[in-house]
């Protein structure tokens, strides 16, 4: 059984973003709207199969806006969910890139070091100045492991909740 969110309109129209001038399919949502219907989302299982239910109170929608609602909604959120996907794709660019980056720099770090404690430095400062090196290396690839270790997951799991609010049943509701 689905998890319903309700929300109740005076009027449909009110559900999408007025200034939105594409037509009616294609619109967004409003941006309150589509934040309360997330923000409900969120807060139901993520096992659950979702629905939203519009309420309507005073003016009764047209055939058309009837027919167009839960494409319109689906559509929207589908968009939404390929944005996060996208997103993601080129987070994980970066980290490659700056994990390559970060390698490249430690390998070079390490053999400055290695160099100056070997030829150039008397030991006590060639010791400090390996040391430095080497803490630097390590924190030029602080940023990789950060977006391997923590940066990916939130934006996946948006992702799949905008797929999950993609695929919820709509439907419409007097009063």
């Amino acid at each position: 059984m689905a998890a319903p969110i309700e929300i109740r309109l005076d009027e449909l129209r009110q559900l999408f973003d007025a200034l939105d001038p594409a037509p009616f399919r294609e619109r967004d949502l409003d941006p309150r709207a589509d934040e309360f219907i997330v923000e409900s989302a969120r807060e139901l299982p993520k096992a659950v199969p979702l629905a939203l239910v519009v309420h309507v109170a005073h003016a009764a929608p047209d055939a058309t806006e009837v027919a167009e609602l839960a494409p319109s909604v689906q559509q929207h959120y589908r968009r939404r969910a390929q944005i996060e996907w996208r997103r993601l794709r080129e987070l994980f660019r970066v980290g490659r890139w700056s994990l390559a980056i970060g390698l490249a720099f430690v390998a070079a770090a390490l053999a400055f070091g290695e160099w100056m404690a070997a030829f150039v430095l008397p030991k006590t400062y060639a010791r400090v100045a390996y040391d430095s090196l080497v803490i630097g290396a390590w924190v030029a690839l602080w940023r990789p492991l950060e977006i391997f270790l923590y940066d990916w997951w939130p934006i996946r799991a948006e992702a799949r909740l905008y797929e999950r609010l993609a695929a919820m049943p709509v439907a419409l509701a007097a009063g």
